[in-house]
């Protein structure tokens, strides 16, 4: 009922919502109070709020994943005009790429762009070791995230909705995707599911289907390099040697140099860039640590490109 009275206060019924949990408080009173305690496991809770970190605007995205995501935050915050016409807003996202390039920072966005709370699940506490756990505890996350207006983020969703046809899986696992594809049908429209995967091969083809948007997000490439150092140094206001070149090297240059890296590895050559500029003060010299950092990463991932490429030291 609770999940009710939530989705009637969605549609801007809060009469009848009103109505409905105060006949829940009724009932709840003449029963014994035998309710179970928020979703947990012997490993704690089973979800975890967030407060998102970034907005859609600090985020570099092609212009196809751009225009897709405002048009999913634009339905949502039109979904009455949408529930005049009998259309619902869309809700499932299934975001996929190599690791560090984004999935987990544009589900924050998105929850952003929404005003609601990120809910990360977690799988430390859902995976059970008894039969039927795990299903039962990823009802008990629906359960929890139908409350109210959210955004329900699965990372390394591939964890649980693998490939139903494997042979080397066991039939729990199997159980376990159908469960979990029943929930996401039931999963209220105000209630939007993200969903990450780093292997998505590996998903079952059921739950493909289940999403009606799904995002491809690829390593950055150079341009994208380019302005994300751009934006850092304006950010953060580095002067220094070059007039135009806050760190004494031009984003374009930065761009070509660290050309093949995820986003995240480019946060952190940025951080650490950062992190010594701060440590130099008064007399720091932007340019200079950029060097010395760009020789350190150098490094740090020539036996990478090496062993790649079937090179030898």
């Amino acid at each position: 009922m609770e999940a009710l009275a939530a989705d009637e206060r969605a549609k801007n019924h809060n009469i009848l919502a009103d109505r409905l949990l105060a006949q829940l408080q009724v009932r709840n009173s003449r029963e014994p109070q035998t309710r179970s305690l928020p979703s947990r496991s012997a490993a704690g809770p089973l979800v975890a709020e967030s407060a998102p970190k970034r907005r859609l605007d600090d985020l570099i995205l092609s212009a196809d994943a751009r225009e897709i995501v405002g048009e999913l935050v634009a339905e949502q915050h039109r979904a009455d005009l949408l529930r005049s016409y009998c259309l619902e807003p869309r809700h499932r996202v299934l975001l996929a790429g190599p690791p560090g390039n984004g999935k987990t920072s544009l589900a924050g966005a998105i929850a952003d762009a929404l005003s609601v709370p990120l809910l990360l699940v977690r799988y430390e506490a859902i995976i059970g070791s008894y039969l039927g756990e795990t299903a039962q505890r990823i009802g008990q996350v629906f359960e929890h995230a139908r409350s109210r207006r959210s955004v329900l983020f699965f990372d390394e969703f591939d964890s649980v909705g693998k490939e139903r046809g494997d042979l080397h899986e066991t039939g729990e696992i199997k159980r376990v995707v159908s469960s979990l594809l029943l929930q996401i049908d039931a999963l209220p429209s105000y209630v939007v599911v993200v969903t990450a995967s780093n292997h998505p091969e590996l998903l079952d083809r059921a739950v493909w289907r289940r999403f009606q948007i799904r995002l491809e997000l690829p390593p950055p490439t150079q341009g994208q390099i380019e302005e994300w150092f751009s934006r850092f140094a304006k950010r953060h206001d580095l002067a220094a040697g070059n007039a135009g070149s806050p760190l004494g090297f031009s984003p374009r240059s930065l761009a070509q140099r660290l050309g093949g890296l995820s986003f995240a590895e480019v946060e952190d050559f940025g951080t650490d860039v950062l992190r010594k500029v701060v440590l130099d003060q008064p007399g720091a010299d932007p340019k200079a640590i950029v060097e010395r950092r760009l020789r350190h990463w150098k490094k740090r991932y020539e036996p990478e490109r090496s062993g790649s490429t079937g090179g030898n030291a």
